[in-house]
This record gives structure tokens, C-alpha cells and sequence, in this order.
């Protein structure tokens, strides 16, 4: 799709939704929609019904963090359209303490979607049917995917099989010290070979060039 006709696609939806878009971008060759949070599933229902969108496909719910900013977290709905062969972005704002409508009336996947925005960056969504964490450990502390989640001081629980019982570990996240030169590995691999690290410890010998 042409950026013409996705700037046509964002005036339409502007113009349908004046009251509660506060911008319409086409960035990277993309449509981005922002819009007022409280009226995210008015906006999803509009996309999803209206003829000229037919967005009826919730493909991603996602989160991103601008720490520096005092709604810090951008709510990310992505969208396609099979029908007219288009996608569209929708953004809404919000902050540690301000919930965001669910999505769940309007999309069922956006159910496990919001559990893991939730589960990852703390993102709370009222009148969620089941909003649990989705993917960190049980009693696990902290929304990981912060930017100011911190990479050590943390525990993490399991069962062990040997000991037939659940056991805490402490977290050390060693990718942390990665020095990216695009060349050296992880430096919590160390002691591990992969496929392939024998070839650069030392000159090909006949035999292993066979």
C-alpha cells in the first residue's frame, strides 16, 4: 500500500473518529494511529466494523517504555485488514497506575496479548477477564521488559527433579556485561561449545577440512 493511500486511510479514520485520534502518521511505510486511551475499544470497534478498515484480525498487543516521559508506556495494538490487504498500528498512552480498557470484548486473542503486556511492563487493563502473569515464574517480582528493571538481586523458582522439590536460585543476568563487538560470545557461555566454535580456535587441519 502506497503512503497516498495509507495517508487517505488515516484521514478517513481521523474523520470517523475525530473526537478521540489525537494523530494519524504514516512512518516507515506504515500507519500509526494514536489515540485518547479511554476510547481504545470504541477505536478497535470502529476499525474492526467499519467497510473502508475491515481490520478484523488483532495480530500483536505490545509495550513500549520512555521512562523520561510522565506516561511512560505506549500501548501498541497491531491490525490487519485481509479483506483490503492493509495493516494499521494504533498507539494509546498510559502510565504505571492508569489502567487501559480491555480489548477482550472487542478481539478474543487480545486476552493472552494482555497478560503478557501486563506480565512484562506492568501495564494493568481494566475489565480483563483473567489478567494474570503469562510467561514469568510464579510469585515472580518485578515486570522484566522495564527499562529500569534491574538484572541482578532476583530469584527464580523451579522443581527440581533431583531434590523432588521446588527450589530458588538467585538470577544473575550475564548478557548485561556483553561486550558488543560482534564477535565475542555471551559471556555466561563460557566452558560451552556450539556447532562451528572449533573452527576458530585454531587453523583447519587437513583432517577437519575433510
Amino acid at each position: 500500500m502506497s503512503d497516498q493511500a495509507l495517508k487517505e486511510l488515516g484521514d478517513h479514520i481521523k474523520s470517523g473518529l475525530s473526537d478521540v485520534v489525537l494523530s494519524t502518521e504514516v512512518k516507515l511505510g506504515e500507519l500509526v494511529v494514536t489515540v485518547q486511551r479511554p476510547a481504545i475499544v470504541r477505536v478497535l470497534t470502529f476499525l474492526r466494523d467499519e467497510p473502508a478498515c475491515q481490520f478484523k484480525l488483532l495480530m500483536d498487543i505490545c509495550g513500549v517504555d520512555w521512562p523520561a516521559r510522565e506516561e511512560r508506556f505506549d500501548v501498541v495494538y497491531n491490525l490487519l485488514s485481509l479483506k483490503h490487504n492493509h495493516r494499521v498500528r494504533v498507539k494509546v498512552h498510559t502510565d504505571e497506575d492508569t489502567p487501559v480498557p480491555s480489548a477482550t470484548a472487542v478481539f478474543n486473542s487480545a486476552n493472552w496479548f494482555e497478560r503478557e503486556t501486563w506480565d512484562l511492563f506492568g501495564v494493568f487493563f481494566a475489565d480483563h477477564p483473567d489478567l494474570r502473569r503469562i510467561l514469568t515464574d510464579y510469585g515472580f517480582d518485578g515486570h522484566p521488559l522495564r527499562k529500569d528493571f534491574p538484572l541482578t538481586g532476583y530469584v527464580e523458582m523451579r522443581y527440581d527433579d533431583e531434590q523432588k522439590r521446588v527450589v530458588y536460585e538467585p538470577v544473575k543476568l550475564t548478557q548485561e556485561f556483553r561486550s558488543f563487538d560482534f564477535l565475542s560470545p555471551w559471556e555466561g557461555m563460557t566452558g560451552v561449545m556450539l556447532p562451528g566454535d572449533e573452527k576458530a580456535r585454531g587453523p583447519i587441519t587437513g583432517s577437519e577440512s575433510k
